[in-house]
């Protein structure tokens, strides 16, 4: 028998401690990473979560990294899940979708719950038995009330184990939705159409009902038809087809990083709980119930039929809390837009001084976002006070009834084992009214997912599927009767009149060679790009590219290495925030000698050497640390490094210097490296490239103007008069010869590569950095994260936040009050029970006997099961004694103590809600001051993804969870205090116990706590470049699909999702280790207080017993809670630890010193003067500019030249003080702009920036974002920049009004389009168009014209302006410049995007400008030959400082030598020559 016994436990433990199941378990290595402990764990390490000990141990003993972290299992990995989740076929809404894919680990999940939420009873049905002993210990043998103790022990260690894997499995349920619904919202936005008419505001189209049968476009009308104005409305034709009208609408990049950020977290959080919804809340409900019933009878009925009463009331809640939630979301959507804008856009924002006036308009939005926290507070508010009397209510209405109307006694036994069911009821209750809140919270996120995943999609890939070949099997570009437009097929811009459109496309450009593409600014250039590669809607015709196949699936030639795909290079540079190594190399095969080839054809040598880190140096987030010339080289260079044979180039010469352009012309475009290779050039630099290419197409109002040879075109005159006028000396012979002839003049070791391998290697090495790589300066890219405990200084900065000290003071009162409301409560039910037993003791003159039901055999094991079927008639009392204790009185008191404790209790919400939203306020304030004040320089090394995490993750914490957390926190700890106080005087000797489990409690928190908060720091810097990533998808979308690369780029987002997912699973791994050990001493505590109960029994009363009792059995919860919630709390100060970070950066100057404010109306003059100037970006870095010192009179024009990385922008810097002096100074009209305020500077000078920033909203909020010009002002500037023409009376059109830009007609045009005169220019990202006359316009109105954008001030612009040309984006930029009237203006490349001839008539528009005095940083020297001075700079120093013709009649001078490496040099000395005696006369004249 004993020998089978111990037979029996040993394999019970080898089974528990071997590793689980018999099945292989594949281990995957994953470099260092270390794979998960969990799939070899014993089924004992599972049920108690010992496979964390060795992660919770590490991060005890050190600070985790992310080395330190262990790999997820592969089953977690995003790859895997999503490539599982899409086999699984979408039938129905993506709720049930995603709910039918998790329904296995869903129902394991409801079984654990199921389990674990019978088990909550037990105590309680323990409690009653020892109870019941206490009031008559001769009832129940004493083994029994000792077996029953130990029972309470077991039962908790038992829940513990069926909580913890519910919890857990819930976990994973919550990495794999989170992987999810990461991964579809990022493969959505690659496949995003390229613009878009209008914002979509998410959960705005679902009020017109849900009958959708087409998921795809019925709900996308739905959404569309809600959101749009009454105004559009009106405009939508009878004709249109109500399906299309929708698709010109798309959702903006802040939406969908808030999508990402926020809503993702939202729906994958819902996983982890919501077996409490469907398993753990009803099984509780119906036990608690019957049990009720059991015990009080008819008189529980009272109590349920009242919760049922209250379940409306929640189900109201829940509704609205949902309702208040979508209008959260709405608002902090648009703060979220709002501000990416503003950091996007923060250098012209601080340049113009306008981070005040901005810092207002995110302040407007937030105010929105706040108000409606504080309807969600205020729901919140009553509802908790609602639910938290509920208990209350239900438990006066049932005793009432037991009491009055069923004339029963309210024996202890009975009062708190009702009272113990009544509580754990209640949390059922909270729970679900909880829940229901959550899932609606859920529901309105996962619609805004499915909304954003059901727009309409780019249709590149259809477009491109008609891909054609010659009879000789070279492939066909070009297009054919092709109409495209932006936006949606029937898009149509706010005024009713069409979208820009490219009309009647028919081209074939030639394989193999040099074309092309020019014409005016906003002719449709980089729109014909788009079109060719399949980013424009297609309305007829055909288009005709290699492409819209992924990178992965070409095979290269084998003879030229080539592979049959498209490269890019964008007008505006798109860079990755990495080396310029990688970006260069974009993935593609390593191979050194093309590498340096490359290299040495962009002319990047010399920036190279100038860098620090050389190819290693960290390209900021849009290339910020680096000059417009060098982005747009690096983009360049990525095209031409990478193996497609076709390469389209949308104006790469205009951010270079003339001299870097003929070299880039020449080695790059004409070298080797182009040999057999298409190449399509937008440019305006006609003069450099018409006579050498093979074909050319000029463009007019999005038409074709002329296409054919060069000669063909130049003889149609179609490209105006600057091509004859600057024609260089073309270097004749053919074409074929140039290309050969100028392999010699690149690197002699190339040359054999170059011409035997267009590629060079073919081999597919991967791209294997250099060692110099290891030097990257990689503070710029990673981010911070604290160590340690969270500093009082965080804690104390919120709490100050919070409020004032006498708010402090009500708010501990308020807490002390509702825990003693509470406990008040219960006491008094003691005494009432108590009254029953001393008036029976003293009506029957002896000890009270209790029968029960069972019979009395304490032998017989009958008894004991009263343990799990409690009895009705516990008590039988003698019918003659009639019941004397006052009923009334004691119910009268109980329902005051509730009505008490329930106003105490919205009292305290409210106080905290309230300090919470002024916390929640003033931290964003303060957070969005600091940054906006910060210098250039913080910009230039912190990721725009870092930042938005800040506004977006961490506020979002701040806002919503910090509050009731903490809350929740000190709660829990006003309940353990009192519980242990309360039994420590009921039963003294618990106090020994106490202490041994308090030092237990104390080690496995100190254990958990040190490993939780740096898991959680991990997690929260792991966002950082997944929202990064995001950001850079978004706005480099075009180029990653040209390149066909998207596959990559979802498999790098996969990636980091599980670097974000690996701390955050072990952090939820180290919670349930946690919360496993809590339960088992919460389960201690149980039992010895039920030990010394047991002890004291005959020296205390059963009320006390009872008491003390109930208390320890909810000690466990409570505990449970505190460290949870403590955990908890820790990792939401981790946000206002990381906002606080920002908090303490560096700021600029102060922006107005009243002691040191300058006259109104400074400059007065616009004299500027430089006095041995020096300044450097930072101090362990070499000056930038070494003491510089010049003069510039008031009202001279002043051209600064100079190689790239020369200084140029570093002095338009420093002008403004974006850089500080090291030494000398500047002084703007005798004043010294370092003593004075930067508001004042910076709104007294005016700079035209190399990259043109605009902000969604009109033209006239971007011209004057603040209203202070007329409408007539406004069209004057518009004027004077080209953008429209000169109103004329239709008749006198003697001198057509046209737009500078305007080109001779010549060749014949499509018949349906007017004379060439009048057509210009077009949006060339999208929808614009230069203007016509306006008289001419109505002659022409039925006529297939663009019309003129420019000519309604309420014409929309989008997010960066990407519906207007680069040009047009520039022109406005200026027009913004010109509108202050600027005594001084700096113009920095401002015109590098316009064409020649609308560039000179800027020029001349700007020679009026008598007064103002104008600094030009320019690399087309045809527009400063004619200046007053031209100051030429070298590796930071002036070089030369004189005017134009006095340097150019200099021999071996600097800026002579640049202008006979501009191939112009007659033109140039022409010019300067003209503008000299110009000069001349107009002194002899004064």
């Amino acid at each position: 028998m004993v020998a089978d016994f111990v037979l029996a436990t040993l394999l019970v433990l080898i089974a528990l401690t071997t590793r689980k199941g018999n099945k292989r378990v594949v281990l995957e290595y994953e470099g260092d990473l270390e794979p998960s402990k969990e799939p070899l764990a014993s089924l004992f390490s599972i049920a108690t979560f010992s496979w964390v000990d060795a992660i919770v141990l590490l991060g005890y003993k050190k600070t985790l990294e992310l080395p330190d972290v262990w790999n997820l299992a592969p089953k977690d990995k995003a790859a895997n899940v999503l490539a599982d989740f899409r086999q699984a076929k979408k039938t129905s809404k993506l709720v049930w979708h995603l709910l039918k894919y998790f329904r296995k680990p869903l129902l394991i999940q409801a079984a654990w719950a199921c389990f674990s939420g019978f088990f909550t009873f037990a105590p309680t049905l323990l409690l009653k038995v020892i109870l019941e002993y206490v009031e008559s210990p001769e009832d129940t043998p004493a083994n029994a009330a000792w077996f029953y103790v130990i029972l309470l022990a077991v039962s908790g260690a038992i829940q513990a184990v069926a909580d913890g894997q519910a919890l857990w499995t819930g976990r994973k349920i919550c990495i794999r939705l989170r992987a999810v619904i990461v991964g579809e919202i990022y493969a959505k936005a690659l496949r995003r159409k390229a613009s878009a008419g209008s914002d979509t505001i998410l959960g705005e189209g679902k009020k017109n009902g849900n009958d959708s049968k087409e998921p795809r476009q019925g709900l996308k009308n739905k959404m569309l038809s809600f959101g749009r104005k009454k105004k559009a409305e009106l405009q939508t034709q009878k004709d249109t087809t109500p399906t299309k009208q929708s698709s010109d609408s798309q959702v903006n990049t802040g939406t969908i990083i808030n999508l990402m950020a926020v809503d993702s977290f939202k729906v994958s959080e819902i996983g982890a709980y919501l077996h409490f919804l469907w398993a753990n809340v009803p099984v509780q409900i119906v036990v608690a119930v019957t049990l009720l019933y059991k015990i009080l009878g008819y008189s529980s009925i009272a109590g349920i039929v009242t919760m049922i009463l209250l379940l409306p009331i929640n189900i109201y809640s829940a509704k609205q809390f949902s309702n208040t939630q979508k209008k959260i979301m709405a608002a902090t959507d648009a703060r979220i837009h709002t501000t990416n804008e503003v950091l996007q856009n923060i250098r012209i924002i601080k340049y113009f001084a306008w981070e005040q006036r901005f810092g207002q308009i995110v302040n407007d939005k937030r105010r929105v976002e706040v108000r409606a926290l504080r309807n969600r507070y205020i729901l919140w508010s009553f509802a908790a006070t609602i639910w938290s009397g509920a208990p209350i209510v239900i438990t006066f209405l049932s005793f009432f009834t037991y009491t009055v109307l069923e004339k029963k006694d309210l024996i202890p036994s009975v009062a708190f084992t009702a009272l113990s069911l009544f509580s754990i009821l209640r949390i059922p209750l909270d729970q679900f009214a909880d829940m229901l809140a959550r899932v609606q919270e859920t529901k309105v996120s996962v619609d805004r997912v499915e909304e954003f995943l059901n727009e309409d999609e780019t249709e590149k890939y259809e477009q491109l599927l008609h891909h054609k070949e010659h009879g000789d099997g070279e492939p066909i570009i070009g297009f054919e009767k092709a109409t495209f437009t932006w936006g949606g097929r029937n898009a149509q811009r706010e005024d009713g009149s069409p979208a820009f459109r490219l009309i009647d496309m028919d081209i074939k450009f030639q394989i193999g060679r040099l074309n092309v593409v020019a014409g005016p600014t906003g002719a449709g250039k980089t729109s014909l790009l788009m079109a060719l590669l399949g980013e424009m809607s297609l309305l007829n015709g055909v288009v005709h590219i290699p492409g819209g196949q992924s990178r992965e699936e070409l095979r290269p030639d084998p003879e030229t290495g080539m592979t049959e795909s498209v490269a890019y290079c964008a007008q505006q540079a798109w860079l990755i925030n990495d080396t310029i190594k990688q970006n260069i190399i974009f993935a593609a095969p390593w191979d050194e000698a093309r590498y340096k080839s490359v290299i040495t054809a962009c002319a990047l040598e010399r920036d190279l050497e100038i860098l620090d880190a050389g190819d290693s140096t960290l390209v900021g987030e849009k290339g910020i640390t680096l000059s417009g010339g060098q982005k747009q080289r690096i983009s360049l260079a990525r095209a031409l490094y990478c193996n497609s044979r076709h390469v389209l180039l949308d104006d790469c010469l205009s951010a270079v210097d003339s001299h870097t352009a003929k070299h880039i012309f020449e080695y790059c475009i004409q070298g080797p490296l182009m040999m057999d290779r298409t190449c399509i050039l937008v440019t305006h630099n006609i003069a450099l490239c018409v006579p050498q290419s093979h074909y050319v197409v000029v463009l007019a109002n999005g038409k074709v103007a002329a296409q054919g040879s060069p000669a063909e075109v130049m003889a149609s005159g179609s490209l105006g008069e600057d091509m004859p006028k600057s024609r260089p000396t073309s270097k004749s012979g053919t074409e074929a010869n140039s290309r050969a002839q100028s392999t010699t003049k690149l690197n002699e070791n190339n040359v054999e590569g170059a011409n035997g391998h267009a590629n060079g290697s073919t081999d597919n090495k991967a791209a294997k950095p250099a060692d110099q790589a290891k030097l990257i300066d990689a503070t710029a890219r990673t981010e911070s994260k604290a160590e340690g405990g969270v500093k009082w200084q965080v804690i104390l900065m919120y709490l100050v936040a919070m409020g004032p000290w006498y708010y402090w003071l009500v708010a501990v009162m308020s807490f002390a009050a509702t825990q003693l409301a509470s406990v008040a409560t219960n006491v008094w039910i003691r005494q009432w029970a108590n009254a029953y037993q001393t008036k029976e003791v003293n009506a029957m003159g002896g000890p009270l006997v209790l029968s029960s039901s069972h019979g009395t055999s304490h032998s017989s094991l009958t008894s004991w099961n009263l343990a799990f079927m409690p009895t009705l008639s516990s008590t039988v009392y003698a019918a003659s004694v009639p019941s004397e204790v006052n009923i009334t009185y004691y119910l009268g008191i109980y329902a005051l103590l509730g009505v008490l404790y329930l106003l105490v209790n919205l009292g305290r919400e409210g106080t905290l809600f309230w300090g919470s939203l002024t916390a929640s306020w003033k931290l964003h304030a303060r957070l969005l001051e600091s940054v906006t004040r910060a210098k250039f320089r913080f910009f230039d090394s912190t990721p725009l993804g870092q930042l938005m995490n800040r506004f977006s993750k961490d506020i979002e914490a701040i806002d919503q969870e910090v509050a009731p957390i903490a809350m929740g926190m000190i709660h829990c700890l006003f309940a353990i205090i009192t519980i242990v106080i309360l039994i420590s005087v009921i039963t003294p000797g618990f106090i020994i116990a106490g202490i041994l489990i308090s030092a237990m409690y104390y080690a496995i928190g100190m254990f958990y706590i040190k490993s939780s908060r740096d898991l959680k720091r991990l997690e929260s810097v792991q966002r950082s470049p997944l929202y990064q990533q995001f950001g850079e998808t978004l706005s480099g979308m075009i180029t990653i699909r040209a390149y066909g690369d998207e596959r990559r780029f979802i498999r790098d987002n996969q990636n980091r999702v599980n670097t974000h997912n690996r701390p955050f699973i072990y952090l939820w791994a180290a919670n349930r280790w946690l919360a496993f050990r809590i339960d088992i001493a919460g389960a201690l505590v149980a039992f010895f207080s039920g030990v010394f109960v047991i002890l004291s029994v005959g020296k205390i009363d059963a009320g006390a017993a009872g008491l003390s009792l109930t208390y320890a059995v909810t000690f466990t919860e409570n505990v449970l809670w505190l460290v949870r919630l403590y955990a908890a709390n820790e990792q939401n100060m981790n946000s206002i630890e990381r906002v606080k970070e920002y908090l303490d950066i560096e700021q600029e100057a102060r922006a107005i010193i009243p002691e040191t404010r300058p006259a109104n109306n400074w400059p007065s003059n616009g004299a500027v003067q430089f006095i041995n100037y020096s300044t450097r970006y930072r101090s362990d870095l070499d000056p930038v500019l070494r003491n510089i010192t010049f003069n510039i009179l008031p009202g001279q024009k002043v051209g600064i030249v100079g190689r790239t990385g020369a200084g140029k922008s570093s002095l338009a810097l420093a002008l403004f003080r974006g850089l500080e002096a090291e030494t000398g100074k500047i002084l703007i009209d005798d004043i010294d702009i370092g003593l004075i305020g930067l508001q004042d500077l910076r709104e007294s000078i005016t700079i035209v920036p190399q990259d043109p920033t605009l902000f969604t909203g009109t033209i006239r909020s971007n011209l004057d974002p603040f209203g202070l010009f007329t409408d007539e002002e406004i069209f004057t500037t518009l004027r004077r920049v080209q953008l429209i023409g000169v109103p004329s009376p239709a008749s006198s059109s003697s001198k057509p009004s046209t737009p500078v830009s305007a080109t001779k007609p010549a060749m014949p045009t499509p018949p349906a389009s007017p004379s060439l005169s009048t057509s210009s220019s077009a949006s060339a990202d999208a929808a614009s168009s230069e203007p016509t006359d306006p008289g001419l316009t109505r002659h022409e109105s039925n006529s297939r014209d663009n019309t003129n954008i420019f000519l309604t001030l309420s014409s929309p612009i989008s997010e960066s302006g990407s519906n207007l040309s680069q040009g047009q984006r520039q022109l406005l930029c200026l027009a913004r410049a010109l509108l202050k009237h600027p005594r001084v203006l700096l113009m920095d490349e401002a015109t590098a995007s316009i064409d020649y001839a609308t560039d000179a008539k800027i020029q001349d528009t700007l020679r009026e400008l008598k007064d103002s005095t104008i600094i030009t940083i320019a690399h087309r020297l045809q527009t400063i030959v004619d200046y007053d001075v031209v100051l030429v700079l070298d590796k930071g120093e002036v070089v030369e400082f004189d005017a134009p013709w006095v340097l150019l009649a200099r021999e071996g001078g600097v800026f002579r030598g640049m202008c006979e490496m501009s191939g112009d040099l007659e033109g140039l000395v022409e010019g300067a020559r003209r503008a000299g005696e110009k000069k001349k006369t107009d002194l002899l004249d004064l």
